[in-house]
């Protein structure tokens, strides 16, 4: 009896004795699995308290990288740009400015040219990087896209240039005119030549400044402040009235035609003077004794019917690489024939500004030899009133670098063109 009671006691003190040591165990693997230690520190990085707020509202692309240069936190904007893939950061420009910025903490800024993704034509995307410490462990990148500035800038300067050279070339001749009438003050058949020069050169400088005023104020001006209905016949009225001088200089037959009775919303001054570019354009590029036709029609649309209005010609047409650049501010199809007739290279792009301002575009057909049609299609006055203009349009205010919207677009107009040229009656 006095054995068993032993045996049992013995057993009773090592069940006690385990307990204690699995128990000890417990809490010390439990201790050492809270304890950090280098390789969850390295796999597990923590951003500072905020910082994931902040970064998501800013407006560039963000990376923020680790000890290992791994990406612990990227923006949708930088995956987009091709700045991460595969967890890690993919310009290596980038990548060694975060390790020396990591090395000694200074904040590092540089403008660099990346290829764009997705392109075959080498096209440069032109990016501002910023890197600074983020914390003792972590390096923040922020990229800002300065490609569309730039592009802008670019087509600014060279507007700049273009009316430079514009206005050098009339001021010029006013110039040299006039000491010409000065020698010749003895001669009066000179000095009426002369003065008949000047006169012209004064008229194109006229021209060229009106126009660029035009074309400034249709590029700021919100066309809906004065809008009205307007109807087309009117303007139709009004811009073979604009151009019936030159139209018979020439004798050229003008012919309106179309549906009656269409309007359209928007500022009569600018829409005015948009067909009235159209019609000119028309009459001073076709040969004499030829016809230009106006036709206006609706057509149904997803977003509400639109007023077509097309001018077509039977001039010498538009070769097809110079069918993309017409709506170019300054580009004249034939130079030669533009100083004749006082072009400027500004129409066009005042008729493209007016279209895209009014919710509407302006697209051209041509053919080589058979002519031109240049087509405005514009919301009906109903149907703009009703839902309003959206003048964050592509193709209003977004340029290429030659000066040309990118909503613009050449398509093949629904309108017969006229025959070929003959003499009329």
């Amino acid at each position: 009896m006095d054995v068993n009671a032993a045996v049992a006691a013995a057993a009773a003190i090592a069940g006690v004795l385990t307990g204690v040591i699995a128990m000890l165990a417990f809490r010390w693997s439990e201790r050492d699995q809270k304890r950090p230690t280098r390789t969850s520190l390295h796999t597990d990085p923590v951003l500072p308290p905020g910082v994931d707020t902040v970064l998501s509202v800013l407006r560039s692309s963000a990376v923020v990288l680790d000890e290992a240069d791994a990406v612990v936190k990227a923006s949708s904007a930088a995956y987009a740009l091709g700045l991460v893939r595969g967890g890690k950061l993919a310009v290596e420009p980038m990548m060694q400015m975060a390790r020396d910025t990591r090395r000694d903490g200074e904040i590092r800024q540089v403008e660099l040219d990346l290829p764009r993704r997705g392109t075959g034509r080498g096209e440069a995307l032109a990016v501002s990087a910023r890197v600074a410490p983020l914390g003792s462990r972590l390096v923040l990148l922020l990229v800002e896209d300065l490609t569309e500035a730039r592009r802008i800038e670019a087509v600014r300067r060279d507007f700049v240039a273009n009316v430079s050279h514009e206005l050098k070339t009339p001021v010029g001749a006013l110039s040299l005119l006039s000491e010409a009438v000065m020698d010749a003050s003895d001669d009066p058949e000179a000095v009426e030549r002369f003065a008949g020069r000047m006169q012209i050169e004064a008229t194109r400088l006229t021209n060229l400044v009106q126009e660029l005023i035009d074309l400034s104020r249709v590029q700021n001006d919100d066309p809906l402040e004065d809008a009205e209905p307007v109807r087309v016949d009117e303007l139709v009225a009004e811009a073979i009235d604009r151009c019936r001088h030159q139209a018979g200089t020439k004798q050229i037959t003008m012919a309106a035609g179309g549906t009656a009775d269409l309007s359209i919303w928007g500022n009569r001054g600018q829409l005015a003077a948009a067909l009235g570019n159209l019609v000119e354009n028309a009459v001073n590029y076709s040969p004499a004794r030829t016809r230009v036709g106006i036709a206006a029609r609706r057509v149904t649309a997803p977003g509400g019917d639109l007023i077509e209005i097309a001018v077509t010609d039977q001039g010498i047409g538009i070769s097809e690489k110079d069918r993309e650049r017409v709506f170019e501010r300054f580009y004249r199809v034939d130079p030669a024939r533009s100083r004749q007739t006082g072009g400027t290279g500004l129409g066009l792009a005042i008729v493209k500004h007016v279209a895209a301002s009014h919710g509407g575009e302006v697209t051209v057909w041509s053919s080589e030899g058979q002519g031109s049609t240049f087509t405005l299609r514009l919301p009906e006055a109903a149907v703009a009133r009703d839902r309003g203009i959206d003048h964050d349009m592509p193709g209003l205010d977004d340029e290429d670098e030659n000066g040309q919207p990118d909503g613009t677009t050449t398509v093949t107009s629904p309108y017969e063109p006229l025959p070929a040229p003959e003499v009329l009656p």
